[in-house]
């Protein structure tokens, strides 16, 4: 038996609305699933691009899982530079447009409870 694929990835939140239109509204990622689950003290919310078999869990954070951390998570676009330009007119907390010869453009994000993301072409 081996691991066929990463299917989800988890991302502590403080307040799952503002994360889930962020994530959505924002980023465009669709919202695939919100299911409550007082088990965790809030819902299970996942968010993925479309047709993407990967998906985020945006689960509410708590005292052994913090928000505001660097999730190593790297999410792929067409344009890193419209899409940073797009980002910054919005008011996302974005770094610096990274264009490196023979290394694809890429940049950082923070999303509102300020989880480290990046972003390659």
């Amino acid at each position: 038996m081996t691991i066929s694929h990463i299917s989800l990835l988890s991302l502590p939140v403080s307040d799952q609305d503002r994360a889930a239109a962020f994530y959505v509204g924002t980023l465009g990622l669709e919202k695939r699933m919100d299911a409550a689950v007082p088990q965790l003290g809030g819902r299970w919310i996942e968010v993925a691009p479309a047709g993407s078999s990967t998906s985020l869990a945006l689960v509410p954070a708590r005292d052994d899982l913090r928000a505001g951390v660097e999730t190593g998570v790297r999410l792929a676009t067409g344009s890193a530079g419209e899409l940073h330009a797009q980002l910054a007119a919005e008011g996302v907390d974005v770094g610096d447009l990274l264009t490196w010869p023979g290394v694809p453009p890429m940049f950082a994000l923070r999303d509102p409870d300020g989880n480290g993301l990046e972003i390659v072409e």
